[in-house]
């Protein structure tokens, strides 16, 4: 057995610490090796615990959760947080601001712990033991079954075999920062529309598109039912819904619905690509970045039945290489790329420059 994984539970609320504590009590992975009150005890506690995990509340005395990233990303960049929010306005722009520090995930926190302290327990152990038990690599080194695995990964091989009058993103875990590395290196002007799924509830999609748009080129907002996706802009779908692109009157348009979750996610990756399969055929590029579970498998594969073309993040740049590995051990990816290349790639492939793409 391997080792459990070390947590670290970071809050001011002495309430919140022990139902934390309690609820990752009866999972034998993982172990709580410490707390802490504020994020100056926290940083000392890290460097005296060494945990592989931090569970970080933002709003803090002394030291609040954002210079808590702060010093983690320069002094323990291999510790992975997951931030504890509200689902709030402000706790949803405080959360968007902590992953573009460096914050890998989040969980939303109870709206009351006193009542029902059980059922509190078991909604806390649902949301956090898989969301900790994802930074553990081995836990997506199998391919899926029935996966035909490549004796090698491709890497610089095939190129794209038509030019995409789309591109379309999936990504999870990790995914505001893997985005705010690619979409500022799309240039504007940028010829094709670029349609993104990030697992992430309402409210929050909003303010990451926001934020997107502010540090990009290219235009970057939040997917409308019944627009047609226009060249040069980047839609994000809207939480709690699919987004998915469909023939209206001749026109292709963006349509939303809230259809049941796929892979326990809406907005999901799958519909989002089994679409583009059906509209775009082959005239499409799939990008599968960082992320837990098997989310966009399935689409990726009809994709790639219709011809079109697949890029996958590789492991070593992902923060949680379980979306694009399902993708990469089905032999699906016609490239694995590091995420500070994949704009250039889907820059090169977009505009069917051959040359670029095998750099």
């Amino acid at each position: 057995m391997p080792e459990p994984i070390r947590v670290l539970i970071v809050d001011d609320s002495s309430i919140v610490r022990r139902a934390v504590s309690d609820a990752l009590a009866n999972a034998p992975e993982i172990t709580v090796v410490g707390t802490a009150p504020n994020g100056k005890i926290a940083l000392d506690r890290i460097r005296q615990l060494n945990p592989e995990v931090v569970i970080l509340d933002i709003e803090m005395p002394e030291a609040d959760g954002f210079e808590v990233l702060r010093v983690l990303r320069v002094a323990h960049p291999k510790v992975r947080t997951i931030m504890f929010s509200t689902l709030t306005q402000r706790g949803a722009s405080q959360t968007i601001q902590a992953l573009s520090l460096g914050a890998h995930d989040y969980v939303t926190k109870p709206s009351s712990i006193g009542q029902g302290y059980g059922e509190v327990l078991k909604r806390v152990a649902a949301d956090l033991v898989p969301k900790i038990k994802q930074f553990r690599p081995e836990l997506c080194e199998s391919a899926p079954v029935g996966a035909n695995r490549p004796a090698a990964l491709p890497r610089n091989g095939a190129g794209v075999r038509a030019a995409p009058k789309i591109v379309a993103i999936g990504v999870s875990t990790g995914g505001p920062e893997a985005l705010a590395k690619v979409l500022p290196r799309l240039p504007k002007g940028f010829p094709v529309p670029v349609l993104i799924v990030q697992h992430m509830p309402p409210v929050f999609t909003k303010l990451l598109a926001e934020r997107l748009d502010a540090g990009s080129d290219i235009k970057v907002t939040e997917g409308i039912d019944g627009v047609s996706p226009e060249a040069g802009v980047a839609y994000v779908a809207p939480g709690d819904h699919h987004m998915v692109v469909a023939r209206k009157n001749g026109r292709i348009v963006l349509s939303l619905n809230q259809a049941v979750p796929e892979n326990s996610c809406r907005p999901a990756a799958d519909p989002l690509f089994r679409s583009v399969a059906e509209v775009y055929g082959p005239q499409a590029l799939g990008v599968i970045m960082t992320g837990m579970g098997q989310d966009g498998l399935i689409g990726l594969r009809a994709m790639k039945a219709r011809g079109a073309t697949v890029f996958a993040q590789d492991k070593e740049t992902s923060v949680v290489w379980c979306m694009p590995s399902f993708v990469v051990h089905e032999g699906l990816a016609d490239r694995v790329i590091p995420l500070g290349e994949i704009a250039a790639a889907v820059e090169a492939a977009v505009s069917h420059d051959v040359v670029g793409l095998h750099r």
